[in-house]
């Protein structure tokens, strides 16, 4: 007996399904975004002395220790700082903790697919733009202040061995270091996304440009504040390093929130489009140029009284 032909089930245009089926997919999409992160991370593994070697390369050049740590190990020259690794099991859970982070980070254009292709069914058409123009703005603003970071750790550690009291070794363990690396890193990254937070609350109508501007001097000191906490060193160099950049991001976060108020508080004096339907306004515009309703008219009385009527009605009814 022939089976019928499964017939595939037509998509919502709204992307409206059943919580199932809502579940389904989140663990297929999991599960493709998983699977690009580890095999990215086995991949890596193979290469994770050359991973440390650019990650670690800058700092251990600018305190006088050898180009890489490969090389310091291989001339056995005397460090300014010694590296070490402490625990039988530190060098598989270094190789395993830089390889997983490089998969999230070469991976991530497949799972950032993955969730959008999650989200966006259930976005309107103006979402879908405003949320292209985020993810558009919002990583090379990541990547440039991941970049910063990277190219200010090396005055970063020469500023901080430098107080290194003299006859005295610093024992440096290479698993704190990778983990100072990764946290500047993200710090400087995410510092960068504060204007696009600022543009995104401006668009929903929670924040104007107008404000935004009358907190600039809070904001320049929150942000001077919160570079020299951010950045270990001791130095203005590193503080003004991240501070500067932030501060030129957060006025042109600002200009760009005036200029969406203008436009906005033209579009609404100019009135709804052609194609637009305007606004009913049922309110009288004058209440006392209002004519006065008259009173009901009353039914005539019956003539007749209780002879009119039949069984207690009357013979209209």
């Amino acid at each position: 007996m022939l089976k019928p032909a499964r017939t595939k089930k037509e998509k919502d245009p709204e992307g409206r399904m059943p919580l199932v089926d809502h579940l389904r997919e989140l663990r297929n999409r999991l599960a493709k975004a998983v699977l690009a992160i580890v095999a990215v991370a086995i991949l890596a593994a193979f290469f994770y002395t050359d991973i440390i070697d650019f990650l670690t390369g800058p700092i251990l050049k600018s305190v006088g220790c050898g180009d890489t740590f490969s090389e310091l190990a291989k001339t056995k020259e005397t460090p300014c700082a010694h590296i070490v690794l402490s625990g039988l099991l530190a060098p598989f859970t270094l190789a395993l903790k830089v390889s997983l982070t490089v998969g999230v980070v070469v991976a991530s254009p497949i799972w950032l697919y993955q969730l959008w292709g999650f989200v966006a069914p259930g976005l309107h058409r103006s979402e879908k733009k405003y949320a292209r123009s985020f993810v558009g703005v919002g990583v090379p603003l990541f990547l440039l202040g991941a970049f910063l970071a990277y190219r200010m750790l090396p005055t970063m550690a020469r500023v901080l061995l430098g107080l290194t009291p003299a006859n005295a070794e610093n024992l440096l363990p290479l698993d704190d270091l990778l983990n100072l690396i990764t946290r500047m890193v993200l710090v400087f990254g995410i510092s960068f996304e504060l204007p696009l937070l600022l543009v995104m609350l401006n668009l929903t109508g929670i924040l104007t440009g107008r404000r935004m501007l009358s907190w600039w001097r809070a904001m320049i000191m929150g942000i001077t504040v919160f570079a020299a906490v951010a950045t270990p060193s001791t130095d203005p160099v590193s503080m003004l390093t991240l501070a500067a950049p932030i501060w030129v991001l957060y006025f042109g976060a600002t200009a760009f929130s005036l200029i969406h108020d203008r436009r906005k508080a033209v579009r609404e004096a100019q009135g709804p489009a052609d194609d637009e339907a305007s606004e009913l306004d049922l309110t009288p515009e004058d209440i006392g140029e209002m004519e006065p309703v008259a009173a009901p008219r009353a039914l005539p009385e019956q003539s007749g009284g209780d002879r009119d009527r039949i069984n207690g009605y009357d013979d209209v009814t």
